[in-house]
């Protein structure tokens, strides 16, 4: 009796041990607007840091995305947001900084793996404090329907000129509407139309700099071009465009109804699942065959801590975690068209997104021209620039009057 007494004893001594380390694996929650990739975080992601880190788990409990920012601000406000908080690029993640929902993470190891200008989509304008790893960008571009460019015999543009003879092409033949694009939402008019192809006349990255600095205006030659050459797509948008959102768009050619969609690299998931033709993409088009290339290499993603984390160490851990080449390899092969920020060497799988990391290798890269700084005053310049460039293209504007009040806006901040 004494004997089974002891062994009793020890066994619930054991399970008591057993309880007590179970009790303190630490659980940590990532706060995201990426609902679409839920199956990619539980099923690819997180299982591998798991299985590094046993001590930690790591649940992913995102919110829809147009409601991300607002339900983000008051469970921050509330106490109640998770420990890692997904952050948008600039403005909205660094005024959660200056409240201080956000730690700063600068000096923190493995920032050494991202450039200055990735990092800068995170960090104060003084770079004093980072506040989020980068994590990806999207790149935008042009895809264009394989199966027709071959119908009709036509080559992939890569300058000004063969851009306008392809589409005149497309257009006089008949079969297919040119491009895939409309102007309700005004947004994609903007984001996919002339921040994709703006920067093949301002110079990329110098010309943003130089808008940001006060040292060009928008009203100079070479943004109002940008404007120019959205007036210069309408003819080619087909019928009943200023009707047609952005799913209407994304429907036109997936059903292969249109030739050419001016894009993102975001896309390629979804298209890849409702094309039944083979896609491909192509770079902004230069000026000319003696000019260079530009991409927008837009920073998209990054990954932050919650200054009022009890988790400290776990997500410091994990933060750590995502500026890794594994992290990197992983997010860029579950998430095709989202590419890490960060300087390792990555063996891209998907073959359409081949296409466009390849894109990084022949252009320059910025990223959208009203992104930093540029749209903290009222009204927002990336917000204005929605309306702006869907009245261009509507006829509604001509380029230089759009130029005109964007140059006000800023000169009215």
């Amino acid at each position: 009796m004494r004997g089974f007494t002891l062994s009793t004893a020890a066994l619930a001594v054991s399970l008591s041990l057993s309880g007590v380390a179970l009790a303190e694996k630490t659980v940590i929650t990532i706060e995201s607007w990426r609902a679409d990739d839920q199956a990619i975080w539980d099923e690819k992601i997180l299982p591998v840091f798991e299985a590094a880190y046993p001590e930690i788990d790591v649940e992913f409990k995102p919110t829809a995305a147009t409601e991300y920012n607002a339900a983000l601000n008051a469970r921050l406000a509330g106490g109640t947001a998770g420990d890692i908080i997904t952050c948008r690029p600039f403005d909205n993640s660094l005024a959660m900084y200056d409240t201080g929902s956000l730690a700063n993470i600068k000096g923190m190891a493995g920032l050494e793996n991202f450039s200055d200008v990735a990092k800068a989509a995170w960090s104060t304008d003084s770079g004093d404090a980072i506040f989020c790893v980068p994590m990806a960008s999207v790149i935008h571009a042009f895809m264009y329907n394989k199966d027709a460019f071959a119908e009709l015999g036509l080559d992939v543009p890569t300058t000004e000129a063969e851009f306008y003879a392809a589409l005149d092409a497309i257009n006089k033949e008949g079969t297919y509407i040119p491009m895939a694009m409309g102007t309700k939402d005004q947004w994609e008019a903007a984001t996919m139309g002339y921040t994709n192809v703006g920067p093949s006349y301002w110079g990329g990255e110098e010309g943003r700099l130089a808008i940001l600095s006060g040292d060009a205006k928008m009203t100079d030659d070479a943004y109002v071009e940008g404007f120019r050459q959205m007036q210069k797509w309408t003819p080619y948008l087909g019928n009943g465009y200023q009707a047609q959102g952005y799913t209407d768009s994304q429907n036109l050619f997936t059903l292969g109804r249109a030739a050419i969609y001016p894009t993102g690299s975001w896309e390629i998931t979804g298209f890849q699942e409702n094309a039944d033709f083979e896609l491909g993409a192509f770079a902004p088009p230069k000026k000319d065959a003696d000019s260079k290339c530009y991409i927008s290499d837009h920073t998209d993603i990054g990954i932050g801590m919650n200054a009022a984390t009890q988790n400290k160490q776990a997500v410091t851990t994990f933060l750590e975690w995502t500026t890794s080449a594994e992290f990197a390899g992983l997010l860029t092969n579950a998430a095709p068209g989202f590419f890490s920020l960060g300087n390792h060497d990555i063996d891209v799988e998907n073959e359409l997104a081949q296409e466009f990391v390849a894109m990084r290798g022949s252009c320059e890269s910025t990223i959208r021209v009203a992104h930093q700084i540029l749209s903290r005053g009222e009204p927002a310049l990336s917000n204005q620039l929605w309306t702006l460039t869907a009245n261009v293209i509507n006829g509604g504007m001509t380029p230089e009057e759009a130029a005109a009040e964007a140059q006000a806006n800023l000169d009215g901040w």
